[in-house]
């Protein structure tokens, strides 16, 4: 991850989840068996050079298992 995630995630919601996540067998493999679900959020998050932005994240996640593979979508003009 090239960024950090500076406070909560905000506006989170559910987009896909099992068989419409396409790396469903990948995320399998690599952390296990769980309920998987894509999701994304808005969150204020650090770069690497320092600077923070606003962006939409998303990420996997399933329960015992946990948030898995953040990344930014696209940064929000506030």
């Amino acid at each position: 991850m090239d960024f950090e995630i500076i406070g909560e995630i905000r506006l989170a919601e559910t987009f896909a989840r099992g068989s419409a996540i396409r790396e469903l067998n990948r995320l399998r493999k690599f952390y296990g068996l769980g309920n998987w679900r894509k999701r994304k959020g808005c969150a204020m998050v650090r770069l690497s050079d320092g600077t923070l932005r606003e962006a939409e994240i998303h990420w996997y996640e399933a329960n015992g298992i946990g948030k898995r593979e953040f990344k930014i979508k696209h940064y929000l003009d506030i």
